[in-house]
């Protein structure tokens, strides 16, 4: 025999009240308290703790907001206003390599080591997959992003 359970609504009330994620905001009288920018940021510029300030906002205008420690180092996708919460959707991580910037492009076998230079033919962040032309080779090589301006191959 199946067994029916009714919740009253005291207890849905309780459920309603338990946290379900991380939100960077504390409450206040009217608003919350969420870090906002000091400046305008424009697209593709880095992100540090000093851009931000705690200032009451609405709830509304804080929901989703990223603290200033979760948001430093990283690149801003849009132009970000002043006095606005960001959000994880606004951010990209940096990118290390921009496409037409020269690199430095590595194939390594074993202790071996060869390195080139050659142009970026593509934006890419550390770790990310980026075809770059090799000048030595006048060849279009597809490499990893391993650090600023810095592209491994993997040797044929």
């Amino acid at each position: 025999m199946a067994r029916r359970f009714f919740l009253t609504a005291p207890l849905l009330a309780g459920l309603a009240l338990l946290p379900c994620g991380a939100l960077h905001a504390q409450s206040t009288g009217d608003g919350v308290v969420a870090d906002v920018l000091t400046r305008p940021i424009q697209r593709g510029d880095l992100l540090s703790e000093r851009d931000f300030a705690p200032e009451e906002v609405t709830a509304a205008q804080a929901r989703g907001s990223l603290a200033a420690q979760q948001a430093a180092g990283m690149e801003a996708r849009r132009t970000l206003r002043a006095g606005m919460p960001v959000r994880a959707s606004d951010l990209a991580e940096p990118r290390l390599v921009k496409r037409g910037e020269t690199v430095k492009i590595s194939v390594r076998e074993g202790a071996l080591t060869i390195t080139a230079m050659g142009r970026a033919l593509a934006d890419a962040a550390l770790g990310e997959q980026v075809r770059v032309f090799s000048e030595a080779t006048n060849q279009t090589l597809q490499g990893v992003v391993e650090g600023a301006g810095t592209v491994r191959v993997l040797a044929p």
